[in-house]
């Protein structure tokens, strides 16, 4: 593999965890959201990976595959665990029992997931800067 491929990977390992981020984001933004436009609270989302085959500009021209493999985002999906009930009868979004709808929002799980996702980040950015040293090091002799 050679530098250009392995900084594909790293490119690809970012653009993953910064959309994982942003939604992460969304969902600790959205803690105590109990209507949507959609109706009913917040639903929390989550991403989905998969591997994903790098291809030179070369190797695109002649249809082969390069040895290298990143990671994309295939979906986001909505978290289909139960709401959090609570007992707010004076709450304006509360049913005929006094019972309020929260979103299905961890606070605890979205922050260790942030943790997750800026250490991958860092990994990638991490090694992108070592190929660049590589590469600078190999320029100079």
């Amino acid at each position: 593999m050679n530098f250009f491929e392995t900084m594909k990977v790293s490119a690809s390992g970012l653009n993953a965890q910064r959309t994982r981020m942003n939604v992460i984001a969304s969902n600790i933004a959205n803690i105590g959201v109990t209507r949507t436009p959609e109706g009913g609270p917040y639903r929390r989302k989550d991403v989905v990976f998969k591997t994903t085959e790098i291809k030179s500009f070369a190797d695109e021209l002649r249809g082969a595959v390069a040895g290298g493999e990143g990671v994309e985002v295939v979906d986001i999906f909505e978290d289909d665990t139960p709401f959090i009930m609570r007992y707010e009868p004076n709450h304006p979004d509360a049913d005929g029992e006094g019972y309020v709808a929260y979103p299905n929002v961890n606070n605890i799980e979205e922050m260790v997931n942030l943790i997750s996702a800026s250490r991958s980040f860092e990994a990638n950015v991490t090694v992108i800067q070592a190929t660049k040293d590589m590469a600078l090091r190999a320029m100079q002799i």
